[in-house]
């Protein structure tokens, strides 16, 4: 079966359940621990709100979708320029291995690039190996330099009262 070329376009608001649909795939396919809480109402105020935060672009081949890519800007003081992180890149099982998660990366690149950005960056999982030899491929680079730190529900609702009682005792 010959295959249309893959179009890429910015997600709209009708596009938001079929994008949900993929992260929960994504979840899936990636073992991640714990469930996905988001819903769609969730993605639609990130995406669509009037205080959007992200972005999405949705890959569609002969009309249907078969991938998607969620990001969002962030900012680097060393190079005092924008870039972008991405935060999901998903492509559906019977595309992969299609050229459409590089075609994904691409489209995000040239973005990048378009703004003015000086990076496009992102976190895999380390038990995620298809994803780490795929971007090997890409000749993408692991940071060993910096760990990723996080903090998350009950321990950010401490520090945020922490903070909250310093700020108001100054």
């Amino acid at each position: 079966m010959n295959r249309g070329e893959p179009i890429i376009r910015p997600a709209e608001p009708g596009d938001v359940d079929v994008l949900h649909r993929f992260v929960q795939e994504l979840a899936e396919a990636e073992q991640f621990p714990g469930q996905v809480i988001a819903e769609p109402a969730d993605l639609t105020a990130a995406l669509f709100g009037p205080h959007a935060v992200a972005e999405a672009v949705v890959a569609t081949v002969d009309g249907m979708p078969a991938g998607f890519a969620l990001f969002y800007p962030t900012y680097s003081t060393v190079l005092g320029r924008p870039g972008i992180h991405l935060e999901d890149l998903y492509v559906s099982p019977e595309h992969r291995g299609s050229g459409l998660g590089r075609a994904l990366l691409a489209h995000l690149a040239e973005l990048t690039v378009r703004r003015g950005g000086g990076r496009l960056e992102w976190w895999v999982l380390h038990t995620n190996d298809p994803a780490l030899r795929f971007y090997a491929r890409l000749r993408a680079r692991a940071l060993d330099e910096i760990a990723v730190m996080r903090l998350d529900g009950d321990l950010l609702h401490a520090l945020a009262g922490v903070v909250g009682a310093d700020a108001a005792g100054a």
